[in-house]
């Protein structure tokens, strides 16, 4: 695995123990640092950036999903989701392709059976509205 998929996993370890516990994702992380794991700088800027627009990415899933509320969705999906639109709306020199693609990888190793097809609708339909300039 390379070090930025390894990176982008551990980021969404962080970010889905965040969202079942109800803890802060800094928090999370600041946590894992404390009992001697090492967080990469990429692990700890998905985290921040994730923390920092949860708000606007949670929108922007909503608007993307038809039929499914961001918090029915499962919270595997979920984090998944919220990681790859931070990457795609803020993250830089990602291309879109790789953002999806590895949601989509991830998805179907964690999550369910059906959970690759319906991050990559989601996300297909995230970066179809992305401004040309940003992709």
């Amino acid at each position: 695995m390379s070090p930025r998929r390894q990176a982008r996993r551990l980021a969404l370890d962080i970010l889905y123990q965040a969202d079942v516990t109800g803890t802060d994702a800094h928090a999370v992380l600041e946590e894992w640092e404390s009992t001697g794991r090492e967080i990469p700088s990429f692990t700890r800027e998905l985290v921040d950036g994730v923390r920092a627009h949860l708000p606007e990415i949670d929108r922007t899933i909503g608007a993307s999903s038809e039929g499914w509320r961001v918090g029915r969705m499962a919270a595997v999906d979920r984090s998944i989701l919220r990681l790859a639109t931070y990457e795609l709306r803020f993250g830089a020199e990602v291309p879109v392709a790789a953002v999806i693609d590895e949601a989509v990888r991830a998805a179907k190793e964690l999550s369910t059976e059906d959970s690759g097809r319906f991050v990559n609708g989601v996300l297909g339909k995230i970066a179809g509205a992305l401004d040309p300039r940003e992709v």
